[in-house]
């Protein structure tokens, strides 16, 4: 293995788990000192804090990427849609401070391929449903599942009932497309 490519990766890392452990973005100085290596260590790879931070960001992309591909592996193609909008939210749920990151606008450095990595696996989906809207479609699946996930953890309006978002996304699902019918 390359040891250079290793500490890049080591560095990404261990910013993700501060990030998650301390529910704030780490210091390139606390990286360092976390992943055992010298303050100066990170600068090989990352000429700032914002760099390191776009490159979890792109991971944190890469692992939804991941996370909706297994969810979208469903028979039914309205069941795959549904599938993919509670792995969406599941993921926010399961990585809050990642999450935040990722769609946080200082970080917008976070690559553009990764970023559409993830809407690229709903866009598939959302054609085969409705394929006249799809482009439409898909920003209204995204818009939702992402909506949700911002408005839970901003604490100020939780659901009222536990499956209310699991209802929220069914709902939504089995009506798209169908008023443009």
């Amino acid at each position: 293995m390359d040891t250079e490519v290793g500490l890049r990766d080591t560095l990404i890392a261990t910013a993700l788990k501060l990030l998650e452990a301390e529910r704030e973005e780490p210091s390139l100085r606390a990286v360092a000192r976390a992943a055992g290596v010298s303050a100066m260590a990170p600068y090989r790879h990352f000429p700032d804090k914002a760099s390191l931070l776009a490159a979890v960001a792109d991971h944190g992309f890469e692992s939804l990427r991941n996370a909706l591909i297994v969810a979208d592996d469903q028979p039914d193609a309205r069941e795959a849609l549904f599938a993919q909008g509670m792995a969406f939210i599941d993921f926010a749920r399961s990585n809050p401070a990642l999450f935040r990151l990722m769609y946080s606008h200082q970080y917008g450095r976070a690559g553009l391929d990764a970023v559409q990595g993830t809407y690229e696996v709903l866009a598939r989906r959302v054609a085969g449903i409705v394929p006249t809207y799809a482009a439409a479609a898909t920003l209204a699946c995204r818009s939702l599942a992402q909506g949700i996930a911002t408005i839970e953890q901003s604490g100020r309006l939780a659901p009222a009932e536990l499956d209310d978002v699991a209802i929220a996304l069914r709902l939504f699902v089995s009506g798209l497309g169908t008023a443009m019918e």
